[in-house]
């Protein structure tokens, strides 16, 4: 089991938790998940809310591969009035900023977020670590080989499990070192990684127990799926299931989705099969 502090409210993770995906962008890859208008911010969010969802990850910017970068001053006015008005609607929601600059990490925490989600680790932005150990709030680090906009040009790895399990051996000290007290481990599936690779991870993440930290699991609707399978994104909802399924196998404690209401009844059966 493991308790989050998020600005004094505790998250409780003693079964697994589906996070629901809210983009507040027109190029996301996935188009279920785009919502650019308030009214239809609050429609997504009360049905995620109402299938289970225990978390909103709000985000203004597409890190899919090629996606045109954006500043934070333009993400900031997309992604604030979101979780302003989720926060007045459904204050008792959790809700996660997906960023990895900093100054929209602390407006989006002063609009009513609750944790940062940071693709990058704070890579991205050197003083990424520093204002969420003073906002106070939980961080989910993941891991990624180079940035989104040359991450899939020939990655490479010699024993990704390993070099995934050593990268974070040293972001959990960075983290503990500015002061971050609640750490959320995100093997970053699909970030700097082949097809080969996400499949090499997910069959070895249990290796990332060792840390003894909730672990996400961000496979939904990825391209490992719908390649793999020569569907489409659009299609790949089974697929996202059978891996999420694994995933919890494996040890995550969070799944980040499109589809709550099925990630939530993959979790349950998990949870039921476990308890059996």
């Amino acid at each position: 089991m493991y308790t989050l502090n998020c600005k004094g409210r505790l998250l409780t993770i003693d079964e697994p938790l589906v996070m629901g995906i809210l983009n507040a962008t027109p190029d996301s890859f996935y188009s279920g998940s785009r919502v650019q208008q308030t009214d239809e911010v609050l429609q997504k969010a009360a049905a995620m809310i109402a299938d289970g969802a225990a978390i909103l990850d709000i985000g203004g910017q597409s890190t899919r591969p090629g996606s045109v970068r954006i500043s934070a001053e333009e993400e900031t006015t997309r992604v604030v009035p979101a979780i302003k008005a989720i926060k007045e609607q459904f204050p008792a929601v959790f809700i996660s900023i997906d960023t990895y600059y900093a100054a929209v990490a602390k407006e989006a925490v002063m609009a009513g977020a609750d944790i940062v989600n940071d693709i990058s680790a704070g890579e991205l932005d050197a003083t990424m670590l520093a204002t969420v150990a003073g906002l106070r709030v939980p961080f989910i680090a993941m891991h990624m080989q180079g940035n989104p906009d040359t991450m899939q040009q020939n990655p490479h790895y010699e024993n990704i499990a390993k070099e995934v399990v050593d990268y974070f051996i040293a972001k959990t000290a960075q983290c503990k070192g500015a002061g971050i007290v609640d750490v959320i481990l995100d093997p970053g599936f699909g970030f700097g990684k082949t097809i080969a690779h996400n499949f090499q991870l997910l069959k070895q993440m249990e290796a990332m127990q060792i840390f003894r930290l909730p672990i996400l699991a961000g496979l939904s609707r990825k391209s490992t799926i719908w390649r793999t399978l020569n569907i489409t994104a659009d299609e790949a909802l089974n697929g996202t299931t059978v891996l999420n399924t694994i995933a919890l196998t494996k040890g995550a404690t969070i799944l980040r989705v499109h589809d709550v209401k099925e990630a939530v009844e993959t979790a349950k059966l998990f949870a039921a099969y476990k308890k059996a």
